[in-house]
């Protein structure tokens, strides 16, 4: 496994998202864990920059060799609009995303809901889902199909410390990592997989996850350790929505000014 690997941790099925993986009746299925560590740090846990990065790590079956360099990121628009039980959302407050890393199967819905007193305007120009909401005001939102999987950076073009990461794919077996590293992915049938994993550590510039192809059965359920980067509590460097750098605020601009 490459040392730029990263993380994973608590693991969920996508039942909310109303996907279920197709497993026969005697399918043998077991729960996958494994460990998170920053690279270069040599103890467990925290690290000299705070805690681990969070990391997102998701598998999709291998059924044949032309699908080894398939990396669960690119493929069909599916239409599969609706099929959560409520739209995920991405709130803008206090000139932050909240969440900062949202997961969502393809065919899902976002909504961004601006929850500042000021104007917002939501872009992303990387791999994944392209789309630019433009300005809008404070108690308004805009919402956001995201209907191929995919990584999307998501940046506001007036406050350059806003980001988060919309993580789109199509299979139910993912993990979110904790804060010590843990994870534990649950109802993984035996079989071959792709392993991928997107780690905070990686930016704009990486588009896409690290891949590893792996074979899980009731005896090999174990990922061990998976290396990451770390990441700095930095945002992540981006120009705006131009290519351009950012201009200085200008605090007295109708942009930052508070609505009545």
């Amino acid at each position: 496994m490459s040392s730029r690997v990263m993380l994973i941790s608590v693991a969920m099925l996508w039942a909310s998202a109303g996907l279920q993986p197709q497993v026969a009746p005697t399918a043998k299925t077991t729960t996958v864990r494994g460990r998170v560590e920053v690279i270069g740090t040599p103890r467990r846990g925290k690290t000299k920059h705070g805690v681990i990065p969070e990391t997102v790590v998701w598998l999709t079956p291998v059924t044949g060799a032309d699908e080894r360099s398939n990396t669960g990121t690119q493929g069909p628009a599916i239409t599969q609009a609706g099929s959560t039980a409520q739209n995920p959302q991405l709130v803008q407050k206090n000139k932050t995303f909240e969440p900062h890393i949202l997961v969502v199967p393809a065919g899902a819905t976002v909504e961004f809901p601006n929850e500042d007193p000021f104007f917002h305007n939501v872009f992303s120009l990387f791999e994944g889902k392209r789309f630019d909401l433009g300005l809008y005001e404070a108690g308004t939102s805009r919402k956001v199909r995201f209907d191929r999987a995919g990584i999307s950076y998501i940046f506001c073009n007036i406050h350059p410390d806003m980001s988060a990461v919309v993580i789109t794919i199509t299979t139910p077996l993912f993990a979110t990592s904790d804060a010590d590293g843990q994870l534990a992915m649950a109802s993984v049938p035996s079989g071959r997989y792709l392993l991928h994993v997107w780690s905070e550590g990686m930016g704009p510039e990486v588009e896409q996850p690290l891949t590893s192809e792996i074979t899980i059965t009731e005896d090999a359920s174990s990922l061990g350790v998976i290396r990451v980067p770390p990441a700095n509590g930095e945002h992540m460097t981006h120009k705006n929505k131009y290519g351009r750098e950012y201009d200085q605020p200008t605090p007295d601009g109708s942009v930052y000014t508070p609505q009545e």
